[in-house]
């Protein structure tokens, strides 16, 4: 049984709404997922940030009303029915010591440049006791901070990784793009 922390772009390439992702990287995350539910167990937060983002991200939107439930929202249902079932979720506190900062981010001089809605991945991961993976999907600028959070014990798992670096050549023209863990 593997323990996980996953990233919300996770359930939305899984559900189709992340533009211009791959259809393997719709597959790979829509089977991650699939198999997460049969035998890992899911780390969230006690206080609902990442579930409520989940939540957030996955809702239809005016343009798409009446789009039909993807894999991330079944994933985010059986999230809900399972919380209390440790066999499927745990969840850990984390410390919020100022908005979108927490005392268990792995890195805190890293915090800073870390994009403020995702520090509660890494904070989550870091705060479990086991140091579960995050597994990412298609966010081109965890390249620049996994070797920070690795450094630290936090192992970044890209499902996408042929996307996640065609998204970083774009993103950052001229730059080069990192190397995978």
């Amino acid at each position: 049984m593997t323990k996980v922390v996953i990233d919300t772009n996770v359930l939305l390439v899984a559900n189709e709404q992340h533009a211009d992702v791959s259809p393997d990287c719709i597959v790979t995350c829509t089977q991650r997922l699939l198999d997460i539910q049969k035998s890992d167990t899911v780390i969230i937060d006690d206080e609902f940030r990442i579930i409520g983002e989940y939540l957030h991200k996955t809702e239809p939107n005016q343009s798409k009303p009446n789009r039909p439930k993807g894999v991330g929202d079944v994933f985010l249902k059986w999230l809900l029915r399972n919380q209390g079932n440790s066999r499927h979720v745990e969840s850990v506190h984390i410390t919020e010591a100022a908005t979108d900062h927490f005392a268990e981010f792995p890195d805190q001089s890293l915090q800073p440049v870390f994009d403020a809605p995702d520090r509660k991945f890494p904070a989550v991961a870091n705060g479990h006791p086991d140091k579960p993976a995050i597994l990412q999907a298609a966010d081109c600028k965890w390249l620049d901070w996994w070797p920070a959070l690795k450094h630290k014990g936090i192992k970044i798992e890209f499902l996408c990784p042929d996307d996640v670096c065609r998204f970083y050549g774009k993103k950052f023209p001229g730059k080069a793009v990192p190397d995978l863990p």
